[in-house]
């Protein structure tokens, strides 16, 4: 994807199937994230409060990244582990027929909040 001005344009640019699962994290986000500014950053779109940037999604050509600040995926690695998703330091990699649950969404970004003034 080229340069993506904002969450709809990300999400309209991105693979037909990955499209609902991209809507549904955004509205997820929105939701756990209610002070939070939409923005774009390095092409991926994401949630930033004061100025600090909490959470992020990004498709890829066979999976959709989900990214939070790192103490937020370290503090829920076992939950992570436990659902059979592939993290890393700060995100968490899947296949579109196998998302993330949303109550975990909500609760890593729940956590990153906790970590903006780190």
């Amino acid at each position: 994807m080229g340069n993506i001005p904002d969450h709809d344009s990300y999400i309209a640019a991105a693979p037909e199937a990955f499209r609902p699962v991209l809507n549904h994290l955004r509205d997820l986000l929105r939701g756990a994230l209610p002070d939070a500014e939409e923005m774009v950053a390095y092409n991926m779109p994401g949630f930033r409060i004061r100025g600090k940037v909490v959470a992020s999604y990004a498709a890829f050509s066979k999976q959709i990244g989900l990214y939070f600040l790192a103490p937020a995926i370290s503090d829920h690695a076992g939950e992570i582990a436990e659902t059979g998703l592939t993290a890393s330091k700060t995100g968490v990699t899947f296949p579109p027929h196998k998302p993330v649950p949303d109550h975990l969404v909500k609760r890593l970004a729940n956590a990153s909040i906790k970590h903006v003034d780190d």
